[in-house]
């Protein structure tokens, strides 16, 4: 074996395996584990522990000699929340350096690879099955994907929602460093999940609007592109999601297909076809409804600045099922769902498979 055991040692010199050893040994990294779990609103679990003062961690640990870090993934789900589990998709690798730790000299931190496991979306049924050990864990709770700055450290905060980013991308694992990608994709470049989703848990109706009584306060459109993907516009602000459509004006006439065309080219300079009436929303505080349609995307133009924001947005094709995860309608999103799949077959598009999002950023004709 040729390699140098000291760095102004000459190149070539042979090494015998105990020095070889000795070598590796000295740059040695700590090895850590842990798990993204969400409930079915999309936010994550995090634990509160009888060490840290107000600050939470996922779970997770450090990996044991000779242990991999997917078992100690499945270990530490057992030891903290007393469950069995199977770990068998990662999300990231991140690489935290000596400097990113407050760590004493004494504990010699050399730097550590964590790496943060998929633990799935849990039910009802699955979180009450938790059961906390007697010692280091307290309690714990599901939060909001923006609010992990708030419970975490800022390290584990940013490893934290790049796994989530991961996760929802449907890309693979992601490399990090210190909680930063390596090769940031446009949902961590807008930031996605980073200011909180609005809870809009509005019953849809598969039904028209109930009379002249009922104002229509927005309509919004499932647009479909051939491949089965929709449209999704990223404010560059906030990383917020939103379908395109808006709020109608005097000019739509009281026409709510009128404001979805209007608003699809103002904020996506998006043209559309065979619209297809979907549903409404109620709103339980105000006697208003919020419209629902499904259509074809045949053609986009350059990104345009949008005049009712000043904002010019992200464009991205994700699946339905995906844009659901970076929006909190609660139950009610499932009856829309199934109303969105039904439409997208009537208007012979295929079902999308899972995919990574895909950022359009100039004119595009299908």
């Amino acid at each position: 074996m040729t390699t140098t055991t000291e760095p102004d040692e000459a190149p070539g010199s042979k090494m015998t395996d105990e020095e070889y050893g000795a070598h590796r040994a000295s740059s040695a990294l700590w090895a850590g584990t842990s798990v993204l779990i969400t409930n079915r609103t999309g936010e994550v679990l995090v634990q509160h522990v009888d060490y840290l003062d107000g600050t939470c961690l996922l779970p997770g640990g450090g990996v044991d000699k000779g242990e991999s870090p997917a078992s100690g993934a499945v270990r530490e789900l057992q030891e903290e929340l007393g469950v069995t589990a199977v770990i068998d998709r990662g999300l990231a690798v991140d690489y935290v350096s000596p400097g990113a730790v407050n760590a004493p000299p004494e504990m010699r931190y050399p730097g550590e690879l964590l790496h943060v496991f998929n633990g799935g979306t849990w039910d009802e049924k699955q979180i009450a099955a938790i059961r906390l050990p007697e010692r280091e864990i307290t309690s714990i709770e599901f939060v909001e994907p923006a609010r992990l700055p708030d419970c975490l450290f800022p390290r584990d905060a940013r490893r934290a929602l790049a796994a989530l980013r991961a996760r929802l991308n449907g890309a693979g694992a992601v490399l990090l460093e210190d909680g930063y990608p390596l090769s940031p994709t446009v949902l961590d470049r807008a930031g996605v999940l980073r200011t909180p989703r609005l809870p809009h848990h509005y019953p849809f109706h598969l039904a028209p609007v109930p009379g002249a009584e009922t104002p229509i306060r927005q309509s919004w459109v499932w647009a479909f592109a051939p491949d089965g993907r929709i449209l999704l516009l990223l404010d560059p602000d906030t990383g917020a999601a939103c379908l395109p459509g808006g709020t109608p004006e005097p000019g739509d006439h009281g026409d709510p297909v009128a404001t979805l065309r209007r608003e699809a080219a103002e904020e996506a300079a998006a043209q559309l076809a065979s619209i297809t009436y979907l549903g409404y929303l109620s709103d339980p505080e105000q006697p208003c409804a919020r419209v629902r349609y499904a259509a074809v995307l045949t053609s986009l133009g350059p990104p345009p600045v949008d005049p009712a924001t000043d904002r010019t947005y992200l464009r991205i094709l994700a699946t339905p099922e995906q844009a659901l995860e970076l929006f909190d309608w609660g139950p009610p999103a499932t009856d829309q769902l199934t109303a969105v799949h039904q439409a997208r077959r009537q208007l012979a598009v295929p079902k999308a498979a899972r995919q990574p999002v895909t950022e359009l950023v100039g004119p595009v004709t299908w």
